[in-house]
């Protein structure tokens, strides 16, 4: 499964191309959805381009991506540093449940490192939406395998924060090594110079991965800026870019993804 990440948590002014509204978002989902993605993890903004957690913004942003996209699996985040204090963000998801179906998320991310992760996964599942556990360190991975999977989790995101092209796939197979067997698939992704060399060592290993202008403004050559999150996409399944792209890739340089289905506290 290839799941496409389009803004995370950049600022609203970082490239013109990553998406922050309602409509710009549903854009890029109903692009990446006609390239066979399934899962979209999305970070909502208000209207004054904030990350929120509000009903509102998050209403707002996944009824247009459902209108745009109905097939797709619609995430959001829960993160520490959009809302600290853990009982107003388990207040706040709980009030997700007043939400019509169309405009309630059917998953959201909850990171094991941050205080009161394991009431946020309460509150999640009362109201019936999916946990994707994020698990960034070798730290993380030791506490889930202590604690245990909660109830309601659909996967565990494996996150490689160590942005460094030739070691993030060390880190990668230390957090893997560390999380050992889980009843729920992984996801690894890695993020920006550690992007693309994560993504292939996913795909190389049968693992869930992602791809989309949260992990890397960058195509695989890590120089220049992708045109949308859709080129993103493209390149992480192997398909076919424009000349431009095609003539700047290093050669014998890229994901080997045949057949693949279709942070610093500043990353989800």
């Amino acid at each position: 499964m290839l799941q496409c990440c389009p803004n995370g948590a950049r600022p609203a002014d970082v490239y013109p191309a990553v998406p922050m509204t309602p409509r710009h978002l549903a854009r890029d989902a109903r692009a990446v959805a006609g390239l066979g993605v399934t899962s979209f993890h999305v970070h909502p903004r208000d209207v004054d381009g904030q990350e929120s957690l509000d009903p509102g913004p998050i209403g707002a942003v996944v009824s247009a991506i459902r209108q745009a996209a109905p097939s797709m699996e619609i995430g959001v985040t829960t993160a520490r540093w959009v809302e600290p204090d853990p009982f107003k963000r388990t207040d706040l998801v709980q009030q997700w449940a007043r939400l019509p179906a169309h405009a309630r998320p059917d998953v959201a991310s909850v990171n094991v490192h941050e205080r009161g992760w394991e009431i946020v996964c309460e509150a999640l599942e009362s109201v019936g939406i999916g946990i994707e556990l994020g698990v960034w360190t070798t730290g993380d991975a030791v506490q889930l395998k202590q604690t245990g999977v909660p109830s309601g989790t659909v996967r565990v995101l494996a996150e490689v924060t160590v942005t460094d092209p030739d070691t993030a796939v060390a880190e990668a197979v230390r957090i893997l090594k560390a999380l050992g067997p889980m009843r729920v698939p992984i996801l690894l992704h890695g993020e920006e110079g550690g992007a693309w060399p994560v993504l292939d060592y996913a795909r190389r290993n049968d693992l869930d991965t992602r791809m989309g202008f949260e992990d890397t403004l960058k195509g695989p050559d890590g120089t220049w800026l992708a045109t949308g999150n859709e080129e993103l996409v493209r390149y992480a399944l192997g398909q076919a870019v424009s000349p431009r792209l095609a003539e700047r890739r290093r050669p014998g340089w890229g994901p080997s993804l045949a057949g693949l289905r279709t942070r610093s506290e500043q990353r989800r």
